[in-house]
């Protein structure tokens, strides 16, 4: 990794780092912002809530109306949306774009004679993958924390919260190394940020559909987002290790096979 190339993407990517941080942080405030109401007028929200297909509430992440009632419960249900669906569109747009982008962006020939080999290009910028994602989690887990806090009625178990944050860390990370793969898979010069996004929310409708239809529930397996443990009011949730493994083996199987494919593909320039 070069010092200089890191910072240089680090300010490159920046602005779409912020934009990103900004808008899941502020949804997260305005979503949480509504609690206190929610409780106050309960009976009335879950009764129009009974009134919705139950496959509405499930692609929402909710399972159990009674657990929105309370405060862990009723972030963790918009964290599905918010954290792991946006945080994870974010970490594959920019991970799917890092190093085409000196192809499609006709750099790669001035980039590539300077005094740097294939492998030191690489790990820098995957080290501004890991950071982008890593900083984003950060500060929305902290908007979070701060907003449990702000607008708790009863005490709730931070370890979950915690728990919680980190799963949704491992599932972004994940998302990031399989847009750096997807990258390296590609023959033209081309932006992919229409491919990634696109690929986030298949896998996400693969979970949901899973979790409506109890007769294909199997496939859920085939989607990432089913490794998230979100039952965060369960007196046994805890962190699983083969979860954890689950998500830091198949991050590191792409990361290598995308670092052996760069080292070798034919580079536009």
């Amino acid at each position: 990794m070069t010092k200089n190339l890191f910072l240089f993407e680090i300010r490159r990517n920046l602005p779409a780092w912020l934009v990103w941080t900004v808008a899941i942080t502020l949804l997260i405030a305005a979503t949480m912002s509504v609690y206190t109401t929610f409780i106050e007028n309960q009976s009335k929200v879950l009764g129009m809530m009974n009134l919705l297909p139950k496959g509405a509430l499930q692609f929402k992440g909710i399972s159990n109306i009674n657990d929105l009632l309370s405060i862990l419960g009723f972030y963790a249900m918009n964290n599905v949306i918010y954290m792991l669906v946006l945080g994870s569109i974010s970490a594959a747009v920019i991970s799917s774009n890092i190093l085409l982008k000196e192809e499609y962006g006709k750099t790669a020939e001035y980039l590539l004679t300077r005094p740097l080999t294939r492998s030191e290009v690489f790990l820098s910028k995957l080290a501004v993958v890991l950071l982008h994602v890593f900083l984003l989690n950060l500060v929305t887990a902290l908007a979070g924390f701060i907003c449990l806090e702000v607008f708790k009625t009863s005490p709730y178990n931070i370890k979950a919260f915690l728990i919680l944050s980190f799963y949704t860390l491992l599932l972004n990370l994940l998302f990031g190394s399989a847009g750096l793969f997807l990258s390296t898979l590609v023959k033209r010069a081309r932006s992919i940020t229409t491919v990634s996004i696109g690929g986030v929310l298949v896998f996400y409708f693969i979970y949901t559909l899973s979790k409506i239809t109890e007769s294909v529930s199997k496939i859920g397996y085939l989607s990432p987002f089913k490794f998230v443990n979100v039952e965060v009011l369960h007196t046994q949730y805890h962190l699983e290790g083969w979860r954890v493994a689950y998500f830091i083996g198949l991050s590191m199987v792409l990361i290598i096979t995308s670092w052996r494919i760069y080292n070798k593909k034919d580079i536009y320039t």
